[in-house]
């Protein structure tokens, strides 16, 4: 590439261009942006509060932004600043007092281009040389806020600018030129129209607040400020420069407005970076410069009059005082020293005691005799230190692969998971994740103000993932995502789950590949195993950590007890007609509560201290005319019923009648309420011999308690027996297992206590059932037994069970039935994980 086309290029990427290609629609070009600059939003938000508030003020600010931008507002060259300024904003508005927490979408009210001003910095905001810097064009405050401010390198800043690192450097030092000479001509300014200049900001300048309590009148100052820019740059002649050295002497006001001219960088980081940054920018900049910032801010609080220093002290601001105080603690520069002034005519000073009158003195002895000096030894010549050992380098490795199915026209999960097995950190992650074509981010845009950079659907472990090339038919070559992470540590992993959707005519067999890159250099690649395919169940939920699995459930349709002969006994699961092929089923209403027609309850066992993350209700019956959306009821330990309805239904054909399973998201519900006895209740269904209808809670929960695994959640109607399929394969990909034992849950419906020869399989071996109501056996996996289920002990056509098994990746799950006729939904995997 030519000289001229890579100048191009650069100026192409600039954060103008980007700016300017986004108020003319062209939203892509706002994911560079955020690229480039989350790194500083995180570190200033974090510097402020704690990991989850700080990364949703870094999301909603980056959303505000856009918004801001697309309707023509916001900075037109220097995003890193307003960036900065806005995320401030938002952690002061959202976090300041939570009792009085007023959040604001108009971000117009700290716009355009001025910053957030806390009250306790009004006297910097208003200094000459914060004002000096504003009244440079933008394209220099850029410049001078990435270069003097935080402290980066030319090369750095070249694609934030569009320019390479010797034109940054050029375009650097214009603008410290212009800055020195904007600063120069308002105290000249100030100077002729008697204004007083506002120079406590700066190294040396306390003393210039006082000398400027009165308008300049001498003509000898006036000479002097004339002749001071050329003064700094060495361009008088020696007689001149002798004058002016010589006022200087004897004038503090021109001595301040010299010592802040000639280190006017010192002077504007001193007096912005609070501004931008507020209280935490002794932790910003200390971060984004490894610490050199904390001198000068320690400097820039030094020099403050008193007066200020008190102001710092209070409201927002006390924080930074803080700070900085804490650093004059542990810092190796000597403590400042107090200044005893002699006491002046309104403060008299305390006559002095009489001294009592002295003794006359004794003769000295005679000096004794001195010894002789001995040579002093010679010193053996230090050796030189040993070359510092180079840091070590990250390790870097990637695993992508489906967890569970992609199926046609269903959701899935794809996990992606990278290890840095090194001795030393990475740099920033950006994981390029190509999707095989027809599969689109279920946490993608999905209208003009999306929130893009806040997914539906969080991948985890702080990802945070958008769609970049790539469309949603099936011609394109596929969806591109990319997801952004921080330096990960060494010995460190993370993983993400992204959640996708799969068109009705994806093509089978292309899986995703990921391509890792560490900052600026490649770090890994990998493929999957599997792409879209033809059969198997797709995942719902997928996560690791310490996670446990919890399901329980009931039946709602039952024999009549009082009516019946013989149903009490095969309610006990006794006698010979435990199946509801026996009976003529009718609803089980055991709530007492004349709102519901049927109704019953399970405990769901929450370990106590947990937190949940994931939470589906799902009920079945059989099916009416065609399988819409359908609707069931549930109520919490003590509340009340709350009517619930499917975001998706499936059916399946049994040998008397059509079947379906429902399924909704009842997060928010489960984590508000806890474990405890839960009912389900008026599910859809028809009652009569061999019927059946029922409901089940599958929950995944954070339990500090569990050993670091891997959670997973499978649903899908599939039916099994003589007039069905005899099995439907499990695929259970996407996983890290060790060689310890694994949970497996199972949701089925319409099994029957007495009809053997329904098992599950893990590659052709039979499991044996761990847990649920009934006297279960590996060759009748599914006898109507429901884990937690309160009432009677036969839960009709209803089974929530569990089942160990050693896993480990490309195992495969199999629902078998030779005899039995029932519905397969649910199946739950929770393995230990490997690192």
């Amino acid at each position: 590439m030519s000289e001229t086309a890579s100048n191009l290029a650069l100026a192409e990427s600039s954060d103008a261009v980007l700016i300017a290609r986004i108020r003319g629609g062209d939203v892509a070009a706002y994911g560079l942006l955020y690229e480039r600059h989350l790194g500083s939003a995180r570190k200033l938000a974090r510097s402020l509060v704690d990991g989850d508030r700080a990364e949703d003020a870094v999301q909603d600010t980056f959303t505000k932004i856009l918004d801001v931008l697309r309707r023509g507002g916001g900075p037109q060259a220097g995003f890193r600043p307003y960036l900065l300024t806005a995320v401030r904003r938002t952690v002061y508005d959202r976090y300041r007092s939570e009792k009085r927490l007023q959040p604001t979408d108009q971000i117009e009210l700290y716009d355009p281009g001025e910053p957030f001003v806390d009250p306790a910095l009004e006297g910097l905001e208003r200094s000459m040389i914060v004002r000096a810097y504003r009244s440079l064009p933008e394209r220099w405050q850029a410049v001078l806020w990435h270069t003097e401010i935080e402290g980066a390198k030319p090369a750095d800043v070249a694609p934030l600018l569009g320019l390479t690192a010797n034109g940054v450097a050029a375009l650097a030092y214009r603008a410290r030129e212009g800055l020195r000479q904007a600063y120069l001509q308002m105290h000249l300014a100030g100077a002729t129209t008697g204004e007083i200049p506002e120079a406590a900001t700066a190294a040396g300048a306390a003393a210039a607040v006082g000398a400027a309590a009165a308008p300049i009148t001498d003509e000898r100052c006036r000479a002097a400020l004339d002749k001071l820019g050329a003064y700094v740059r060495g361009g008088l002649a020696k007689r001149e420069t002798k004058a002016v050295e010589k006022h200087l002497d004897d004038c503090e006001r021109c001595k301040a407005i010299y010592l802040e001219l000639a280190d006017v960088n010192t002077a504007l980081r001193e007096a912005l970076g609070p501004i931008i940054l507020g209280s935490a920018v002794a932790a910003y900049l200390a971060a984004a410069k490894g610490g050199a910032a904390a001198g000068g801010i320690i400097t820039w609080f030094r020099h403050l009059p008193k007066r200020q220093q008190q102001v710092l002290s209070g409201g927002m601001a006390a924080v930074a005082a803080a700070a900085v105080l804490g650093l004059l603690l542990v810092s190796h520069k000597e403590p400042i020293k107090r200044v005893h002034k002699p006491p002046t005519a309104a403060e008299p000073a305390t006559p002095p005691k009489p001294k009592p009158r002295p003794r006359a003195p004794k003769p000295p002895p005679p000096p004794a005799p001195k010894p002789k000096p001995k040579p002093a030894p010679k010193k053996p010549k230090p050796k030189p230190p040993p070359p510092a050992a180079p840091a070590p380098p990250p390790h870097l490795t990637a695993r992508i692969g489906t967890v569970g199915t992609l199926l046609r026209d269903q959701p899935g999960i794809v996990a992606m998971s990278v290890n840095n097995g090194g001795g030393g950190p990475s740099r920033d992650l950006t994981a390029d994740v190509d999707l095989p074509p027809g599969v689109t981010y279920a946490g993608g845009p999905t209208g003009r103000n999306s929130a893009i950079f806040k997914p539906a659907v969080a991948p985890g472990d702080d990802w945070s993932c958008r769609p970049i090339t790539g469309g949603a038919k099936p011609a394109d070559p596929g969806l591109r995502l990319r997801c952004t992470h921080e330096p990960l540590k060494s010995g460190a992993a993370t993983s993400a789950y992204l959640h996708v959707n799969v068109g009705t005519t994806a093509p089978y067999g292309t899986p995703p590949q990921v391509t890792l890159r560490s900052g600026d250099q490649q770090a890994a690649t990998a493929k999957a195993q599997d792409g879209v395919a033809q059969a198997g169940l797709p995942a719902r939920f997928a996560v690791d950590g310490h996670v446990r699995t919890v399901a329980t459930g009931n039946a709602l349709l039952s024999c009549d007890a009082k009516q019946e002969h013989g149903c009490a006994k095969a309610q006990k699961r006794q006698g010979d007609h435990r199946d509801n092929d026996f009976w003529d089923m009718a609803p089980l209403d055991l709530d007492h509560d004349a709102s519901t027609k049927s109704s019953s309850s399970a405990r769901l066992d929450v370990p106590s201290g947990s937190k949940v993350l994931w939470a589906g209700l799902y009920w079945s019956g059989v099916a009416g005319d065609g399988c819409g959306p359908v609707t069931a009821k549930i109520r919490p330990p003590g509340g009340t019923y709350t009517s619930i309805r499917s975001s998706r239904a499936e059916c399946g054909r049994l040998p008397d009648f059509s079947a379906y399973q429902a399924f909704a998201d009842v997060t928010d519900l489960v984590r508000s309420n806890g474990g405890g006895e839960w009912w389900g209740a008026d599910v859809p269904t028809r009652a009569g011999t061999s019927h059946y209808a029922g409901w089940s809670l599958v929950v995944v929960v954070n339990d500090p308690k569990a050993p670091y695994q891997q959670a997973m959640v499978l649903d899908g109607a599939r039916a099994l027996g003589p007039d069905a399929a005899e099995r439907v394969d499990v695929p259970v990909n996407g996983l890290l297992a060790t060689a310890q034992q694994a949970r497996i849950g199972v949701v089925a419906w319409e099994g029957d206590a007495d009809l053997k020869g329904d098992r599950v399989l893990l590659d052709g071996r039979p499991l044996q059932p761990a847990a649920g109501g009934g006297i279960r056996s590996a060759d009748n996996a599914l006898d109507s037994s429901a884990a937690g289920a309160i009432g009677p002990a036969l839960t009709f056509g209803v089974d929530v069970g569990y089942f160990a098994a050693t896993l480990d990746s490309g195992k495969t799950l199999s629902l078998t039935s030779k005899q039995d006729a029932y519905l397969a939904g649910v199946v739950t995997v929770t393995a230990p994980m490997r690192s």
